[in-house]
């Protein structure tokens, strides 16, 4: 079959977002942009338009600005995984549809690159089926919510319409586990094994759980099966949350005060992995790496530990693949080799 006869299928990869550069006005644009999403924060829109502009816009990113650059190396972390994420997708699709031409597409829901762009540009490529692959192991209206929201929007202002899968959440797949429980085990080879092992995700609003997001109760299911595959006792992990923005409550048990209290209490050493996070970033780096170590320390504990993201992670590529293998081929109906 040659190369213009093929059936043309696009991908996208879909994490958050990132700023553009470490500065105060890249922050600033970015935080603009995240924060005016009522998906972000549900506040009643003229309300939250006085508090970003006026509370929030004018502080914040300069101190969020001086977080990102310390984790900074010639771009964001999180866009140069997506990046590599992309390119070991398209490789690997590649070889598995020989028959399909596959184009695999890196976007974010804010900052660049821009999903609507991807979702435009794989259109005027002439791909008739579209799959979204959103980075989020567990589905949030907060976070997997804007990409059905922005594909949505953008099919709206379609003519032509593509088929679309979106993949919807894979916090319970066997391969996303696997790797999760494999990263765990990788780093106790190499540093050996801490008192305590924490699975720190980020945190919603309480409100928003009690409106039904489905991210708490998945979080736990992730966080089991984990456990299950390690074959952790009951005292030997917990599961917590990080992350809060605002004065309201979010849901417990914070990370910051569970590490406090384990410092207090004589834990000598911990180990935290963050199962919702697909890359490294902000959220990782600085503040579960820097700024929780910091918390556990001086509370009196001795040794702390971050275990990185899945990133570009083998068996981590081996679950996007997979993912995305049976997309394609219930969409095109063609077996991948």
């Amino acid at each position: 079959m040659s190369a213009e006869s093929r059936p043309r299928i696009g991908v996208i990869l879909a994490n958050l977002g990132t700023p553009d550069a470490p500065t105060a006005a890249a922050v600033r644009a970015y935080l603009r942009e995240f924060l005016s999403d009522g998906r972000v924060i549900e506040v009643p829109r003229l309300i939250w338009f006085f508090i970003l502009r006026l509370f929030i816009l004018p502080f914040r990113p300069s101190r969020v600005a001086h977080a990102y650059a310390s984790i900074w190396a010639g771009d964001s972390p999180m866009r140069t995984t997506l990046l590599a994420q992309t390119d070991a997708a398209q490789v690997r699709l590649a070889a598995a549809f020989p028959d399909l031409d596959i184009r695999v597409r890196p976007a974010m829901s804010y900052g660049r690159p821009a999903l609507r762009a991807a979702l435009a540009a794989l259109q005027a490529e002439g791909c008739s089926e579209l799959v979204v692959l959103p980075l989020f192991p567990q589905n949030s209206a907060t976070s997997t919510g804007p990409v059905y929201d922005q594909v949505g929007q953008w099919l709206a202002g379609q003519r032509r319409l593509p088929g679309v899968q979106i993949v919807r959440d894979y916090h319970d797949h066997a391969g996303y586990i696997e790797a999760l429980a494999l990263s765990i085990e990788q780093h106790w080879a190499v540093h050996g094994r801490a008192d305590k092992l924490m699975f720190s995700f980020h945190g919603i609003p309480q409100p928003y759980a009690d409106k039904g997001d489905p991210y708490p109760e998945q979080c736990r299911a992730t966080t089991a099966a984990v456990v299950r595959r390690l074959g952790l006792a009951d005292n030997e992990w917990v599961m917590s949350f990080q992350s809060r923005f605002g004065l309201q409550e979010w849901i417990k048990p914070y990370t910051d005060k569970q590490l406090e209290a384990w410092g207090q209490e004589g834990v000598a050493s911990v180990q935290v992995v963050c199962p919702a996070f697909s890359a490294d970033c902000l959220e990782t780096l600085e503040e579960i790496a820097v700024e929780n170590r910091d918390v556990f320390l001086k509370a009196g504990g001795q040794r702390y530990e971050y275990v990185p993201a899945l990133n570009a992670q083998p068996a981590h590529l081996d679950m996007i693949e997979a993912i995305l293998r049976a997309r394609i081929a219930a969409a095109t109906g063609v077996d991948p080799r």
